[in-house]
Parts: structure tokens; sequence; C-alpha cells
């Protein structure tokens, strides 16, 4: 027997001497509290069944205990042993068939700790050493890459005693005591339903505690209950399913009522933290969260429908049907506020080099977010109110910079600005999501805006400077006008020097973040300046040259100006 349990036997205590008719000794398992005669020992089969239960440890005379001999095919042969009554070898006698279920039951009954919970589920949904599942969101019901197997449900009773507990079950309805099975079936796994969630982390929480948390702590909690929900449906409620299924067959009302009883308190719990998060003061930011959680109700409605399907169950079917909706209605209302916020939002801090405002990075950081939420989305909103919801997010944005624009004393970094803010979305919505969910056009409409806000830029910038350098020329290339004197030509290159070193100490410090736009506005401005002051300097420069001092008056070439360009939008602190 080399692969049976290393038995040890402890002597009886003199005050229990007499107990027993006559001496035998007890086998105990000190991991479940099963009791084995001796003679169970000396069979191969039965101490194999129970192999996988841990040491077992042999008590003589143990009084007050009763023994089971559990063979591998579940079989049962029930001895009871009672310090009054010796050895009873009466299966029908149903004081003692209570009794016996209820110390298998609780005996059996252990919560499960998290560890174990979180091997029955796939791969890339089990925490990762900082807690998180590893793939950092809630699992995708619409994706092929689970499938419903990759979920095991745990063993809550080793498989071996359910034939018993059913049979126990059997005899006691049988003998009339269906509510006292009734009250020791669920008590019992009611209390083990409920250690084990909270072994996992699982709180009931009201609308102030929850209004109370801090932002850290609030969004974690937020992503564990996405976790908790899953687990305990999929795993915990489901094992609970399957054993009272099996230890209550045949008794369908009894079976379907305690089940109800057993996991109604649990599951509230489990809701109680959703519907907290629903009804508590709204937050853009906690938009994604909410989403996450209103998708794994999508995800859990067949395991809601199946483990929740019978009559007793109902109300809590109803509650998760009335959570989900609840989810979803928050998700549209907080979809509203996050565009009254950006109409409204009422930041005074101007962006000095003319570059992104983070109000705009922050709200297209947040539409591209939703448009990974796009199947989602359209579960919740029809494709016409989707895309109102979304274009009027983008209204409000560009209303928003369009106010912020003014607070510039300087036109031309105005529209620096606005060029710069909305290029900043074209770019990052160029991508077929885009295209969806605000429409073909939405996308090159705002591209043509871009470039209104870039030409605006460049007339009010550079046409005061041009009107220094230009004269007009005749068809075969001639001054018309006949009257330029050397005096204001002087005066001409002299207004252009400084214009253009005022314009370059101060757009140099002026930022276009983006590299393709920032080279496209320099050639623009160089192919309108370059040729106008190489023009004015082949007709008016030998003027200069000829008098004293005319590096005074021509202080650049085009190449110098070209070069020169080459610091414009760069951002740089020339103080």
């Amino acid at each position: 027997m080399s692969n049976l349990h290393e038995l040890s036997i402890e002597n009886s205590t003199d005050d229990h001497a007499g107990c027993f008719q006559e001496k035998e000794q007890l086998y105990e398992c000190p991991k479940c509290g099963i009791f084995f005669h001796k003679e169970c020992t000396e069979s191969t089969t039965e101490i194999n069944a129970h192999e996988n239960l841990g040491e077992v440890r042999a008590v003589e005379d143990k009084p007050n205990d009763e023994s089971i001999k559990v063979d591998e095919r579940g079989a049962s042969n029930i001895h009871f042993t009672d310090e009054h009554h010796g050895k009873v070898d009466d299966i029908n006698n149903t004081g003692y068939d209570a009794c016996k279920f209820k110390q298998i039951l609780e005996n059996y009954s252990k919560p499960i700790e998290p560890k174990h919970l979180f091997e029955c589920l796939p791969s890339n949904l089990r925490p990762s050493s900082d807690g998180a599942s590893s793939d950092g969101k809630s699992y995708d019901p619409q994706s092929n890459g689970l499938e419903k197997d990759d979920f095991t449900v745990p063993t809550i009773i080793p498989p071996m005693v359910l034939p018993l507990l059913h049979d126990l079950a059997q005899q006691m309805v049988k003998a009339g005591h269906q509510q006292q099975l009734f009250e020791t079936y669920r008590d019992t796994r009611r209390a083990v339903l409920e250690q084990s969630l909270e072994k996992l982390g699982v709180e009931r929480h009201s609308k102030d505690a929850v209004q109370r948390m801090k932002e850290d702590i609030l969004d974690a909690k937020m992503r564990n209950w996405i976790h908790y929900m899953r687990i305990s449906v999929k795993l915990l409620f489901a094992a609970e399913k399957e054993i009272c299924n099996q230890i209550l067959d045949g008794v369908e009302p009894l079976r379907d009522q305690s089940f109800a009883e057993i996991t109604t308190i649990s599951f509230d719990m489990l809701l109680s933290f959703g519907y907290a998060i629903a009804i508590s003061r709204r937050s853009p930011e906690k938009l994604f969260v909410i989403l996450d959680m209103y998708e794994i109700m999508i995800e859990l409605q067949p395991e809601f429908e199946l483990i929740f399907g019978s009559q007793p169950c109902s109300e809590m079917k109803e509650d998760a049907l009335n959570l989900t909706k609840l989810l979803a209605q928050t998700v549209k209302e907080t979809i509203v506020d996050f565009e009254d916020a950006v109409e409204m939002d009422a930041t005074e801090t101007v962006v000095m080099d003319g570059s992104v405002h983070a109000l705009t990075s922050y709200v297209e950081r947040y539409v591209t977010y939703l448009f990974d939420y796009k199947s989602t989305l359209r579960q919740l909103l029809p494709d016409t109110k989707l895309k109102s919801a979304l274009t009027g997010i983008m209204r409000a944005l560009m209303n928003n910079l369009d106010g912020k624009s003014r607070q510039y004393e300087d036109a031309a970094l105005s529209q620096l600005f606005l060029m710069n803010n909305v290029y900043y979305i074209v770019r990052h919505f160029r991508r077929e999501e885009a295209n969806n969910l605000l429409g073909d056009d939405w996308v090159q409409t705002h591209g043509r805006i871009v470039k209104q806000h870039a030409n605006q830029y460049q007339t009010v910038s550079w046409n005061k400077i041009l009107q220094c350098i230009t004269v007009q020329l005749s068809k075969s290339g001639l001054i018309k006008n006949k009257s330029i004197t050397k005096t204001l030509v002087k005066e001409k290159f002299k207004t252009f020097n400084s214009q253009f070193e005022e314009l370059h100490q101060r757009q140099c410090q002026w930022l276009v973040p983006d590299v393709e736009m920032r080279e496209s506005l320099r050639l623009a401005i160089a192919e309108v300046l370059l040729p106008a002051y190489g023009s004015f300097l082949k007709h008016f420069g030998p003027m200069i040259e000829s008098g004293k001092n005319s590096q005074t008056y021509i202080r650049f070439t085009t190449e110098d100006l070209e070069r020169m360009l080459n610091d414009f939008f760069e951002g740089k602190n020339l103080e």
C-alpha cells in the first residue's frame, strides 16, 4: 500500500474509554474531517479514492464522529458511531442521515482561494503580478480569440462525494425532512460562497462610499469589479449550480429555491457596486471603465439566462438586466456631458507658442478611445445618433478653440494656433473608424479648414513686409514708376530688414509641432517671399551698391532669407 496515505495512530484518552461497545480505530483526514473505520483502511480502493484529500491520520476511539466509506465509484457504506449507541448500520435512520449529510457537506465545503479561481481562467485573463489582467482590458464578447471552453468550472466538492450527498438528501426527503435538508444545504453553501467572494476581494459599496473614493482607488475598484463579475458568474456561480443540480437532483423545487437563496446575497453584493457607479455623479473620465462594465454585463447575459433561469432566480436575472440598462444609460448621458464640458471649458492658460492646446489633445484621445468601442456604442446608439454625438463633441471643441484663439494679441499667432489644433485632429483622425463614425467628408472638410487658417496666417503675417519690396513692372520687365528714388529704395530696404528681423525673432519662438506641416508652411512662405525679394534686389540693389555703406541697407541675400526661414516655427527661446 505504498500509494496510500501514511497512517498514524493516536491512543484514545481515558475520558472516552467507555463510550464504545468495543474498541475500534478511526482514521481521519485532517484536511476534510472524514473518518474511516479500521476495516476501511484495509481496502486499497477505499483509501485510494480518498488519497487526493490529504494525509490520513488514525484516531483511536474518537467519540461523537461517524465513519464513511466512499469507493472510487462514489458508492457509500455508512456506519454511524456514537458514544451512546455504538456502531449503527441502518442507512434508513433519518436522524443520522441528516447528521451525516451536514457533516460531510460542511467538511467538504471550503472557500476557494483566488489563485485556484485564476487557474480556471483563460491565460490572457489571468491576473499578472500587478493584479491586472494580462490584456489590460475587458474581454470582448465578439472576439474569436476566446471560446467558452477556455473557462474551466472549478471543482468545489470532490466528485466522488456527490453521489453520497445525493443519496443522503434523497433519504431525508423520503423521511419528510425537506426543510431541514433545505436549511442545512442553503446555510452551508451560502456561507462558503460568501467567504470565497470575500477572499477574492468583493465588497459591498454604497453610492455615498463610491463618491467619497479617490479617483485612482475608484478606478482600480471598477476594473477589479469587471474581473470579479466574470469569475463569480462563470466560475463560482456555475460551479455552485452544478453541485446543486447533482446533490438535489430529483427535488427540483427544493433545488431551485436552495440555489437562489445560496447566491442571492452574493450576487446582490456584486451588483451593488455596479449600481453605485451607475447612479453616482457622472464623470467623463469614468466613461471607458463604465463601457467595460457594460461589456462584461453583455458578455455574461448567456450565463445569467442559464444559471439564473429558474423561477426563484428571476429577480436576480432581472436585477442584472436592470443594471445593464442603467449602465447603458449612464454611457449615453456621459457622452452628452462630455460634449457640454468641452464646449464650456474655461481654461485661461494661453499656449504662448501657438501649438496644440491640452484640450485638443485630450479630446482627440477621448474620441479615439471611443472609436475603439465602436461595436459597443453601436449597440447603444443608432448610427445617426452616434454620428451626431461624436460630431457634436468635435463641434464643441472647434467652438472652444475659436474662443481661445481670441486671447492672442497677434492675429498671425491666432491663426497659427487654430491651424495647429485643427490639423492635430485631422492628422489623428485619418483612419477608417473616423470616416465610419464621423462621416466620409469630415476629415476632408476640416483639412480645408486647416489650409484656410494657414492662408490667413500668411496674409496677416507677410502681406505688410511684401509690400515693402513689391514694384510694378511692365510686360517687358521694366519698372513702371520711374520716380523711385535712391532715398526711397534705401527706406524700403531698411523697412524690410527691420520687419523681417522682427518676424524672425518672434516667429522662431512659435511652434508648429508637426514636421510635415512645418515644412509645408515654410515652403509656402518661401515661394512668395524669395522671388519677391530677389526681384527687388535685382532691380534696385545696384542703386545702393554703388554708394557708401551699402551693407547697411542690403543686409540679406535670398540665400540668407532661405536659411533664416528654416528657424521659423521651431519653438526656440531666443532671449
